[in-house]
């Protein structure tokens, strides 16, 4: 009878404890809830985040014009297209310089991209077609 009196007692113990550390949990999650404002959401942090939209926008477009990427430093002409070197611009200057290294172009490389981007898009009084000799 002692023995079941002490795992009775054991088990009340036990259940105390866990409803405890449950309520506690609970506790802490709505006081996280209360610091949160309603339109506390991924939406709106992003909208106002200011520039991380475009950032991932730029990585994007990034993505789609990769080939003209390629084909620039394989064949050494100059045929990035506005949006591809857009892309390249918004990454490079106003979200994270060291990107084009992370997608596995050398520094050289990602330095020879933003300065024919930057090139282009100042005004030219037009003439031949720039051609890259690697």
């Amino acid at each position: 009878m002692a023995m079941a009196l002490k795992h009775v007692f054991f088990i009340l113990a036990l259940t105390c404890l866990i409803m405890e550390n449950i309520a506690n949990a609970t506790n802490r999650n709505d006081h996280l809830n209360n610091n949160m404002k309603p339109d506390y959401n991924l939406a709106a942090r992003l909208e106002g985040s200011g520039g991380l939209t475009e950032c991932w926008n730029a990585l994007m477009a990034l993505k789609s014009c990769s080939n003209e990427i390629v084909i620039f430093f394989l064949n050494g002409q100059a045929d990035i297209g506005l949006d591809c070197c857009r892309a390249i611009d918004t990454i490079t200057h106003n979200c994270w310089p060291a990107m084009l290294t992370s997608l596995g172009f050398t520094t050289e490389e990602g330095n020879i991209l933003r300065g024919y981007c930057d090139a282009s898009s100042a005004p030219s009084p037009g003439g031949p077609a720039v051609i890259y000799q690697p």
